[in-house]
């Protein structure tokens, strides 16, 4: 059988987050039959989904929602629709969500979902049918107290908001709370689909901060220029930062001086790439990850530095706003090379942090202010950003490993204060 395009990165993804639990855990005194129950997933549900295309054709397709541990709360995790999805991507995309709720402290458990599909060649309308099938084949496992889904790749308030009716229809009542990322009309939060790369600026603020970097003037290099790598250049453009180099899945563009982010986020959305912005030189992937910058965000898809490319980085600061952008020999790397790391689990965890503020204010219908969702969502972001720093400095490790030990040992005491039930 022939493998699965995706099923290498996937693999590649989930063994890098098993060894990185398993580095952390070394520095922590942890029972081995507790650590092998944090390295597995609580539930895996593997769900077909039959649709009816526009033209008739009758099509299936397959459908995964992974809940890794729900010591600390119910399950929290984005859905993404793509075709290179594979069980094992989601299940490591699963635990990284407990670490990263864990080490910014809500109480939440890890989960994610995914259906393997290529988002670009459905139309709206099978999108739709495609998103009310497969929420059904999953209601049994999600719920505002159970498991809240949110947005991932090629999803968005849209496709939240279909996933709200379609739950919500077989209660009888509306239940904004079993989704986070939805349309503001219907109950999502101010703020969330900002959140990712506003969190990952605040993080890199500090990071700036503790190492004397003046931002003022600093070079940025992004990878992915989606929702969080868009959002992160416009905030570090803000704050004086030279956005030097952007990219998406069609090509990267390059200007020395800086680019207009606002010019190029305009071109983007009227040609639907960056690539072949006039006022730019193009550049390719691998060219951008080692460009001569001061920050470098990956913000596209997992194991984009790895150990054939890691030498090569020469950024001071690296922020993973994606998830599992640098894989752990490539992190080896990066660490010996004295570059600072944000990892994925802190760097971007904007995103559920302002999700729990949604959920919070679904329940108790009361909503706040942007002002107020920005106040709170900086305020976790700095403060989990120097509990890690801190931890790292003090046991003279990567700032990845001290994240670890935090999400660690703050899944561990939940799971020993509930015991094990036999």
């Amino acid at each position: 059988m022939e493998e699965k395009k995706g099923s290498q990165k996937s693999n590649e993804l989930l063994r890098s987050t098993l060894l990185q639990v398993e580095r952390a855990a070394a520095h922590l005194s942890l029972d081995a039959g507790i650590l092998k129950l944090l390295q597995e997933p609580k539930r895996c549900l593997t769900v077909s989904i039959p649709i009816r295309r526009d033209d008739g054709s009758l099509e299936i397709f397959q459908g995964y929602r992974v809940q890794h541990n729900l010591a600390r709360g119910p399950a929290k995790g984005g859905i993404r629709f793509h075709q290179d999805a594979t069980l094992e991507e989601v299940i490591a995309l699963a635990a990284l969500m407990t670490w990263k709720c864990a080490v910014v402290n809500i109480p939440y458990g890890g989960a994610k979902g995914a259906i393997v599909c290529n988002p670009k060649e459905l139309s709206l309308a099978e999108l739709e049918r495609l998103t009310r099938r497969y929420t059904m084949e999953i209601s049994l496992i999600i719920g505002p107290e159970k498991d809240i889904p949110a947005p991932d790749v090629n999803t968005n308030p849209q496709v939240m908001a279909w996933i709200m009716d379609t739950y919500s229809m077989q209660l009888g009542y509306s239940v904004p709370a079993v989704v986070t990322g939805k349309p503001i009309e219907l109950g999502g939060s101010l703020g969330r689909n900002e959140a990712t790369g506003t969190g990952c600026v605040y993080t890199i603020e500090e990071a700036a901060s503790h190492t004397g970097l003046e931002l003022k003037g600093a070079s940025v290099a992004i990878q992915g220029f989606g929702n969080a790598g868009s959002v992160a250049a416009t905030y570090l453009g803000d704050l004086g930062c030279r956005v030097v180099a952007v990219s998406d899945t069609q090509g990267g563009i390059f200007n020395t001086d800086g680019l207009n982010i606002a010019s190029v986020k305009e071109f983007k959305t009227r040609t639907g790439t960056v690539a072949g912005y006039p006022d730019a030189t193009p550049l390719t992937q691998e060219e951008l990850l080692t460009l001569e910058c001061d920050i470098l965000v990956p913000a596209a898809l997992e194991n984009q530095i790895t150990v054939t490319n890691a030498s090569g980085v020469k950024a001071k600061i690296v922020a993973e706003a994606a998830n599992g952008p640098v894989s752990v020999e490539a992190d080896e790397v990066l660490y010996q090379k004295g570059i600072l790391v944000i990892p994925d689990i802190l760097a971007n965890a904007g995103g559920v942090v302002v999700s729990y503020f949604e959920w919070v204010q679904g329940i108790q219908h009361f909503f706040w202010s942007q002002d107020e969702v920005n106040r709170e969502l900086r305020q976790r972001m700095v403060s989990s950003f120097r509990d890690v720093y801190e931890l790292a400095r003090r046991e003279q490790v990567s700032l990845r490993t001290a994240a670890y030990m935090i999400a660690l040992s703050r899944v561990e005491k939940a799971v020993s204060l509930r015991g094990i039930f036999v």
